[in-house]
This record gives C-alpha cells, sequence and structure tokens, in this order.
C-alpha cells in the first residue's frame, strides 16, 4: 500500500497563475499539483489534495488526515502568520509536516516573516517558486520512509 500524504493549501492559492504572478509566478495550482503527482508517482506516494480559504475547514481537514495520513506539505497562505488554530491541529495530530510558499517570506513584508505553524512543522522550505512544493514533498517523502 503507497503512504499517503496529504497537500494542503490555504486562503488566494486557488488564485495562482493570475494573482500577483510576478510574485507568486505564472503557474495555477492545479499545475503545481499536477509536478506533484508526477513526482509522487517516482516515490511510491499517493497524494490527497486539499485547497480551502476557510480556516476552519482546514483545521477539520488536518483532524481528518490522523486516520489514513502518513505526512502532511502544507502552504498555509496567509494563515502562516497568525493561525494558532492550524498550527495548535499539526501538533494536535502528530502527523510529520513541512510547510512550503512559493515567494521567499523572510524577504517581504515585516509581517510575512513570522510563522507560527514553522514550530511544529519538520522544516520550511520557501522563495523557490512551485519547486518549494517539490522540495518539501522530497524532504517529506525521506520522513516517511
Amino acid at each position: 500500500m503507497l503512504a499517503i500524504l496529504l497537500v494542503l493549501n490555504g486562503p488566494n492559492l486557488n488564485l495562482l497563475g493570475t494573482r500577483e504572478p510576478e510574485i507568486y509566478g505564472h503557474l495555477t495550482l492545479e499545475q503545481i499539483n499536477g509536478q506533484l503527482k508526477g513526482l509522487a508517482d517516482e516515490l511510491g506516494l499517493e497524494l490527497e489534495f486539499f485547497q480551502s480559504n476557510h480556516e476552519g475547514e482546514l483545521v477539520d481537514r488536518i483532524h481528518q488526515a490522523v486516520s489514513n495520513v502518513k505526512g502532511i506539505l502544507i502552504n498555509p497562505g496567509a494563515f502562516t502568520h497568525y493561525s494558532f488554530a492550524i498550527r495548535d491541529a499539526l501538533s494536535a495530530v502528530n502527523i510529520p509536516c513541512v510547510e512550503v510558499h512559493l515567494s521567499n517570506i523572510h524577504a517581504r513584508e515585516e509581517f510575512r516573516k513570522q510563522s507560527v505553524i514553522a514550530p511544529v512543522c519538520l522544516g520550511q522550505v520557501s522563495g523557490f517558486g512551485a519547486l518549494s512544493y517539490l522540495l518539501g514533498l522530497r524532504a517529506l517523502a525521506d520522513e516517511v520512509y
């Protein structure tokens, strides 16, 4: 049986490809998910994808992951900087997690430099566009196996 990893995307990531492409790139979330699926196939992993603009839906999906998910790859979007609910959900389920960001959050506005999510994750990959997701998935796969 393949290990199942959950790919979670937070608010506004459904607008990728058209939302500030000079910051977030021209790829859509569907295209990024396609790249992740290709890498997952190479690594012998199964991915489940979930995106929501609503904090509670992300928390609920994290809770549901307990039953069958071996790792979580998360781009919390703006929730990165203030969602203690998502942070606490990740901590509560005790599933290995990697945080990813398309842009380098540490080189942007002051409020974006702080992640409340990172302390409950294995690590954070940011600043490499869609490659951040692929690098994060590789790191997570190493942890799962």
